[in-house]
């Protein structure tokens, strides 16, 4: 069979930004994420490590530290965002009134409800997102604040002091046992606090694998107030182990990545 080097190559290069991400990366993370061979993936972490950029070792390689790029932007995981978002979608109850966050992961939760509920979301992104026509949206409303187009502010807080959900959904830049639930933009902290104060019954963080034993500037709520951490096969056991010393009573979701087939159909 023909080879497509232009496919052979961007793989390739996705592997590398997901490299530069997290510094190290074990050969089954990039089986499950690129959904190819063993063999595959070791030839192309070799091509890497012939480049000087990368260094092998049993198991997986490492970033050599002069080739790190801090600017990641192109960097998606969306087959796990969607997984994650799926999952944590058979959560919802019909008549539920939920929290959502400006987490992309925490946004695609809508796609995946099939039930009659409410949406409350500082998320000015859940205009334009694909959703039932049974769920109701409600906007806090609140200063814009781009890119992520979120709506922060006194106003957007006064508003949401005054709802009680039934459940939330949140991301977050970072979970890990020392701080908590955190996050790298200050003014979205208290939005994320009063959200998980006023959940009445579980406060779920979805975030995938890159998130998991990281931690940012801003906390956004302790793990004592987390009930459901939902990631991926990916994320780390060690962390998540120490994550659940702190709290033993948290239900951890690992779920599987998504086809990118799928996410294309669902998404059509």
């Amino acid at each position: 069979m023909k080879v497509d080097y232009k496919i052979v190559q961007q793989r390739r290069d996705d592997i590398m930004m997901i490299i530069q991400k997290l510094g190290s990366v074990s050969v089954k993370q990039l089986m499950n994420e690129f959904d190819v061979s063993e063999i595959t993936i070791r030839r192309d972490l070799q091509y890497w490590e012939d480049r000087g950029a990368v260094i092998r070792y049993h198991g997986g390689a490492k970033i050599i530290q002069h080739m790190v790029n801090h600017d990641n932007s192109n960097f998606t995981n969306d087959r796990y965002k969607h997984a994650i978002a799926k999952h944590a979608a058979t959560y919802v109850e019909e008549g539920d009134t939920i929290f959502i966050n400006t987490s992309s992961t925490a946004l695609l939760v809508a796609q995946y409800i099939n039930k009659r509920c409410t949406i409350i979301t500082n998320n000015a992104k859940m205009l334009l997102a694909k959703h039932s026509p049974q769920i109701s949206i409600v906007l806090t409303g609140g200063e814009l604040r781009f890119p992520k187009e979120a709506m922060v502010g006194d106003f957007a807080l006064n508003n949401l002091s005054k709802i009680r959900a039934n459940k939330s959904f949140l991301g977050c830049g970072g979970i890990n046992s020392e701080s908590g639930v955190t996050t790298a933009i200050f003014s979205e902290t208290a939005i994320n606090e009063t959200m998980i104060q006023n959940t009445l019954g579980s406060t779920f963080i979805l975030c995938d694998y890159t998130k998991v034993g990281q931690t940012h500037n801003y906390i956004s709520g302790s793990l004592e107030e987390v009930n459901y951490l939902i990631t991926d096969i990916n994320a780390s056991d060690e962390e998540l182990s120490h994550i659940l010393e702190v709290n033993p009573d948290i239900k951890v979701k690992k779920v599987e990545p998504l086809n990118s087939s799928v996410i294309y159909a669902e998404d059509e």
